[in-house]
């Protein structure tokens, strides 16, 4: 088994981040559970390092895309994407979304002819993987409509990956006091989800 952990766990707490925790118990309790899973990490410095797609790159990338050329570089994320059995999304909540950076990999990872097609009967996703998790934390408390959660489980639908999870560690700032239990609640719901 193929595990891929997407890491936008940026955070101005560094190695307390809320997010991290939250990724640190689910990989801990999958990694229990699987033990001879092989991981793959996309670093926060691979996200910050991407550049927004402009409309030249775009012209480039669906010329390569056209000729079916999905070894060449700018498929390299959505190659990797593909071929993993489960994925792991950690970023924090910010302004009601989440960081630029993951906005930015969702670019390079949707690609048309290899990570999903379009037929007669609309949109298909090609990915290998069974099931995507998504984990947030923030200090609101959580909302059903979580822009994060909702573009991710639309993402995973059109991938082609048949289970969504998420957990939201929220509320973190809104009731200070109760932080600690709000996040300890959450990693032992993530713990639960890795062991599933």
């Amino acid at each position: 088994m193929k595990l891929l952990f997407v890491d936008c766990c940026i955070s101005q707490r560094g190695a307390d981040s809320r997010t991290r925790t939250l990724a640190d118990a689910f990989l801990t309790a999958f990694r229990g559970k699987h033990p001879d899973a092989e991981a793959e990490t996309i670093s926060q410095e691979t996200l910050l390092a991407l550049k927004p797609f402009d409309a030249a790159m775009l012209n480039d990338r669906d010329a390569l895309a056209s000729v079916r050329a999905w070894d060449a570089p700018v498929f390299a994320l959505a190659r990797q994407f593909r071929a993993a059995d489960a994925i792991v999304v950690a970023a924090p909540f910010w302004d009601l979304s989440y960081p630029t950076a993951l906005r930015t990999y969702i670019e390079y990872i949707s690609a048309n002819g290899l990570t999903y097609h379009y037929d007669e009967h609309g949109c298909h996703g090609d990915c290998r993987a069974s099931r995507l998790v998504y984990l947030t934390s923030g200090g609101d408390f959580e909302h059903e409509d979580s822009v994060g959660v909702v573009h991710w489980r639309q993402l995973a639908a059109m991938f082609g990956i048949p289970q969504f999870d998420y957990v939201f560690a929220g509320g973190l700032n809104a009731a200070p006091e109760k932080a600690p239990e709000l996040l300890d609640a959450a990693c032992a719901l993530a713990a639960k989800l890795a062991k599933a």
